[in-house]
Formats: C-alpha cells, structure tokens, sequence
C-alpha cells in the first residue's frame, strides 16, 4: 500500500476505531498498538478524536449541529497527519516495520483502532461528557424491556 494511502488508510480507522469491536491482532500488531499507546500523551491522543469530529460535522445529518471553519479543519488534518507519520516512521518505526513485513497492511488498522480506543475511552471519562451520555437514561422507560430474555446470571457451583 503506498504510503499515502496507508496515512489516509490509518487516520480513518483510528477515527473510527472508538466505534468498532476490537480486531484479531497477532503479535507483531500487539508490539505496534503498545507502541503507539505508550508514546502518545493524552495530547496526542485528543488530536485523532477532534480529526473526527472535524470530519464527522461534514455529514449533512449533523453539519448544523457543529461548525468547524476551514482553516481549523485544515489544522486538524495536518496535526493528525504529523501525528500518524511521526508515530509510524519515527517513534513507532521497528514496530510499524515487523508488523508490516510479518503480518501485512491490516496490522496499520488493528494497532490503530486500539489507539483510539484508548483515546475514545479517555474522551468520555471526562465528566461533562459522562453527565451528557447519562442524560439519555432519562429518556429510557425501564418497563419497555421487562420480559426480554436477559443472558442468566452465572450460577455459584456448590
């Protein structure tokens, strides 16, 4: 994949990474998802997660609910786009390498979807996001559900 394309490639799924199951990775993409944790502050970490929600206030179904102006769009895609070539042509470099050469191109998506991950969850520990998502419980009828099967609570063998 050309570099380009795997920078593109990287910064899309580690914007949607916070949204998706985690993803079978094998050793070497373990290596590289440890990297790219371990090296970014929380900083670093917050640029992908502003990236996509710079990106995401493009869909007409939210574009009214936020405005990003132009020039900070273009800020945000460069800072994410340093940001990615950084951590897998300098600090991550030898993990980005071995997981490339051994495991092939998906390696890039699977240790980028565990750094966003880790963004993702920092995001809403902040409290006033907390509070937000919380405010949905209110809107939620508890009665609707009962009777739906519910998975058993395991049982204490005697």
């Amino acid at each position: 994949m050309a570099p380009a394309k795997l920078l593109a490639f990287a910064a899309g799924l580690a914007a949607l990474a916070a949204s998706t199951a985690p993803a079978q990775a094998g050793i070497y993409s373990d290596d590289m998802a440890k990297c790219l944790v371990r090296s970014t502050t929380p900083a670093d970490r917050a640029s992908p997660v502003k990236w996509m929600f710079s990106a995401m206030a493009l869909h007409p179904d939210v574009k009214s609910m936020a405005r990003v102006e132009p020039a900070q769009r273009e800020g945000l895609d460069r800072n994410t786009a340093n940001l990615i070539v950084r951590l897998m042509t300098e600090t991550c470099r030898s993990e980005t390498q071995q997981a490339l050469t051994l495991e092939g191109p998906q390696t890039v998506q699977q240790s980028f979807q565990v750094l966003g991950q880790v963004a993702a969850r920092e995001l809403f520990s902040n409290p006033d996001v907390m509070a937000g998502v919380g405010n949905l419980g209110k809107y939620v009828d508890p009665a609707r559900f009962k009777g739906m099967a519910m998975p058993a609570a395991p049982q204490n063998p005697r």
